[in-house]
């Protein structure tokens, strides 16, 4: 069978399956590959996963996105440490009780790692069987997952299972992609999607999420060489990330007399305005957000209730939300050619 190497199918442990099916959850290959690594690295076992730090998790999680993952594999490991030895279960009804593990992480494990005949299907495998089977029913309903779901179980063999699950993803991965190389499928003679001339149509999906725009002027205030810093509550989506002030915009204007007047009546500090700073736009869940950031210096700065004043050498060591690191790493590279220019 051809495959592409991947690194956690050389060790399939069930810890190497669980980390690496939930950093592909809504994630590219190509960008889990390095994460992947650098955190099996640091995170070798459930137990040195359990003894971390969440802030150290997070950290090292910076960049892959929906950070919910990465604060439930944490508590999952000291979970699994307390209840279960330090051992994922072997069987579903005990895998579903750990954090953040749902049907089909809880069906690769079991697949993948403890070789049992469980069906693992994720967005590749439901296209190549939506095609494969000529399925017409909408897949954003759960009746048509469960079905789907059903389907796979079914052409599981007994011998050998995993090796079928995988050679279904690996289809949907390079073949039966979105947009389907069906003279290159393996399969294309018994393909009812191919042979009806739907597979383009194929899977049908009917509910869409509407992308809505957020602006934020991001305020980076600077006094001596440290920065106001705020670490996101509990709860929310920003959770346990670090970003700078910002405040929410109708559209994408701002004066800065208007920015400054912002800053002075939510944290009471007087500012002078320094310079705007290149936009940087980032998305999460169903939002795509610009950010016009700009800096600004103070003489004086004061404590501010969920803030905190970090040099650029702290704020390396922390996580950051995607737009406000790159608005960090371009302040960072700026002080850095400063620097350079005065020696």
């Amino acid at each position: 069978m051809a495959k592409r190497e991947l690194p956690w199918r050389k060790n399939p442990t069930p810890y190497a399956v669980w980390v690496s099916e939930v950093m592909l959850q809504q994630t590219q290959v190509s960008v889990v590959i390095p994460y992947y690594k650098k955190w099996m690295l640091r995170f070798p076992s459930i137990k040195i996963l359990a003894q971390a730090s969440q802030d150290e998790v997070i950290k090292h999680w910076e960049g892959l996105g929906y950070y919910s993952r990465a604060r439930n594999l944490h508590a999952g490991a000291q979970q699994i440490m307390q209840q279960y030895q330090g051992e994922l279960p072997r069987n579903a009804h005990e895998l579903l009780k750990i954090k953040g593990l749902g049907a089909y992480t809880v069906g690769a494990i079991l697949n993948f790692a403890f070789h049992q005949r469980a069906a693992a299907v994720d967005g590749n495998v439901i296209r190549v069987l939506s095609r494969y089977f000529a399925l017409e029913d909408d897949i954003s309903k759960p009746s048509t997952l469960k079905n789907i779901t059903h389907i796979a179980e079914k052409i599981l063999p007994d011998k050998t299972p995993w090796i079928i699950t995988e050679a279904l993803i690996e289809l949907g991965a390079t073949v039966c992609k979105k947009s389907p190389l069906c003279r290159q499928c393996p399969v294309k003679k018994h393909c009812q999607g191919y042979l009806q001339g739907k597979a383009e149509q194929l899977p049908i999906k009917s509910k869409r999420i509407a992308i809505e725009n957020l602006y934020r002027a991001v305020a980076v205030i600077k006094h001596e060489d440290s920065f106001l810093i705020q670490k996101g509550k509990k709860g929310r989506v920003m959770s346990d990330l670090h970003e700078f002030a910002y405040f929410e915009l109708s559209d994408q204007k701002i004066e800065e007399r208007e920015f400054q007047e912002k800053i002075y009546q939510t944290y009471q500090l007087h500012t002078t305005f320094s310079s705007w700073l290149p936009q940087e736009q980032h998305g999460f869940t169903r939002f795509r957000v610009t950010l016009l950031p700009a800096l600004f210096h103070v003489q004086k700065k004061r404590l501010i209730q969920g803030f905190s004043w970090l040099t650029l050498q702290e704020m390396q060591n922390v996580a950051f939300s995607a737009g406000h690191r790159r608005v960090m790493n371009r302040i960072s590279a700026e002080n850095q050619c400063i620097l350079t220019e005065m020696k």
